[in-house]
């Protein structure tokens, strides 16, 4: 499979590693050589089957524009750009082209979300309070993160109301990833943690995506598919 990585920052790089030894044919384009998503001409992205974003939020809307008008696929694993979620499922539906979005492509982060709804289903009407904290690198463009607030939105979803789940966000170092969720009554604590060693679980799930939509068309959320891969 040919497959374009956009964005050479650390994540960028890995999925190229990672693609390349799933036995897949790559090339990484960087966000300076792509300024506007200028690069991703239809004739160009004619000749790779699927893309892969990891660039940044200013960057990723154009480049998932230029990839879906095109009618190509799209991964994208950049986050901090969901305001324009619905423009971009719309574009997908009508170009016929394929788009695939994760606040995180980590299968454990998927279960853990699973786990989240359960806590807010069978909790939230039993005196817990919920908070989240989450830590990354410094580099890291967005807060909170994307995922931080997927774990707020199931925890909503279980609870079937709204409830209040603030998000703290801490950054330093190079942390690779550590999101908590905890939940407090009067007379107990309930801790649900992910804590991520390095970025290659990441890479790998979104390759294993790309691999999956390169035959689908439509728009996808990858916790609503991460089981198919």
């Amino acid at each position: 499979m040919r497959i374009l990585v956009l964005g050479q920052g650390k994540m960028g790089k890995l999925v190229v590693q990672v693609a390349t030894g799933r036995g897949h044919n790559v090339c990484g384009l960087d966000v300076p050589e792509n300024t506007d998503a200028a690069a991703l001409t239809p004739e160009y992205l004619a000749g790779f089957d699927v893309a892969i974003d990891f660039t940044t939020p200013d960057a990723v809307v154009e480049n998932m524009r230029a990839c879906l008008s095109a009618g190509s696929k799209i991964v994208v694993g950049t986050t901090g750009w969901y305001a324009a979620l619905a423009e971009m499922r719309a574009l997908a539906e009508s170009s016929h082209a394929g788009l695939l979005y994760g606040t995180n492509y980590s299968i454990g982060v998927q279960v853990m979300l699973k786990l989240a709804q359960q806590m807010g289903a069978s909790l939230a009407g039993a005196g817990y309070k919920f908070s989240i904290v989450e830590t990354h690198h410094v580099t890291k463009l967005d807060k909170p993160s994307g995922t931080a607030i997927s774990i707020a939105e199931m925890v909503e979803r279980g609870a079937g109301s709204k409830i209040e789940v603030p998000i703290e966000s801490v950054r330093e170092g190079d942390a690779k990833g550590t999101h908590v969720l905890e939940a407090v009554s009067e007379v107990d604590r309930v801790v649900l943690t992910h804590e991520a060693f390095s970025r290659r679980g990441l890479a790998e799930g979104s390759v294993r995506a790309a691999e999956w939509l390169a035959t689908r068309a439509g728009c996808y959320d990858f916790r609503d598919v991460y089981t198919e891969l």
